[in-house]
């Protein structure tokens, strides 16, 4: 195989709980990921005589601190093989917005490049070299729902399947997740997601009583315009409403299409807007 195109998509979650502070530095959470399949980066990756990586936005590094360089490089040190390969990136995740985009790639740089060439890494292998990579790196190994524990590398899948459509929206904020985890305050407190689950179906009613993200206290302390986001989407009719990550983005889950479209129409004009609606 000389070529492969691969679709790298979004997430958000749906809760996100910081348990406690590690001695490793890094923080114990909760949090239920679900894919977001229809906004997604593609990256092409084609062998070449010389390594060489492009991507279309000078929003994103385009250098060795790129999660797709640093997974390349990663897999060089592993196989002891020299990876030659045209890696093309093509973003449309927004960055630094809570969506994921980074680590989403750097998965599907572990995957492409394992099979293309042939370097032969089962799924464990993928798992613990996506986690050196980033915290919620190793749950786009599979993009599939899954609560995720420990640092986020802990994944047991869920059947769960929101047919409703998400709106998702980014003021453009940038948000450093290290400053966010800096700021944040472990609580020790956990949502049972099992019980937020009815037939592959989210309860929203639930959902709204007892989902939470941590670093909404401090993300909207700091930008009040972001918190004014999730409360219009409410105004507007979302079953639910959050910060997905550490921000900035905002997500609405909303009944149907006309009520989404209506929200986004508010928005569109001065902020990245998406309507996930991949049922229709």
């Amino acid at each position: 195989m000389k070529y492969i195109e691969i679709k790298a998509p979004a997430k958000i979650n749906i809760g996100l709980n910081i348990l406690s502070k590690r001695e490793d530095g890094f923080h114990n959470l909760s949090t239920l990921f679900y894919p977001i399949i229809d906004l997604y980066d593609l990256l092409t990756f084609e062998l070449s005589d010389k390594f060489d990586f492009k991507c279309n936005t000078n929003t994103v590094p385009n250098d060795e601190t790129n999660l797709v360089v640093k997974a390349k490089n990663l897999l060089e040190n592993v196989s002891g093989k020299k990876i030659n390969v045209k890696i093309n990136l093509e973003k449309n995740i927004p960055s630094q917005a809570g969506l994921g985009g980074g680590s989403s790639d750097a998965a599907a740089t572990l995957i492409s490049l394992n099979e293309i060439f042939q370097l032969g890494l089962d799924n464990k292998k993928l798992n613990e070299l996506a986690l050196q990579l980033g915290s919620d790196v190793p749950f786009f190994i599979k993009s599939k729902s899954a609560i995720g524990t420990s640092r986020g590398e802990i994944l047991e899948l869920v059947d769960l399947e929101i047919i409703e459509t998400i709106l998702i929206i980014n003021p453009g904020i940038s948000i450093s997740t290290k400053d966010a985890f800096h700021n944040i305050t472990p609580n020790n407190s956990g949502t049972d997601f099992h019980s937020l689950i009815e037939k592959g179906k989210l309860n929203y009613d639930l959902v709204r009583q007892k989902v939470k993200n941590d670093f909404e206290k401090f993300v909207f302390g700091k930008y009040p315009e972001i918190e004014n986001i999730k409360l219009k989407l409410y105004q507007m009719g979302a079953l639910f409403a959050s910060l997905s990550g550490s921000g900035s983005s905002v997500y609405g889950i909303f009944p149907n299409i006309e009520s989404a479209q209506s929200a986004k129409q508010h928005y569109h004009k001065n902020y990245f807007c998406f309507l996930s609606n991949p049922h229709c």
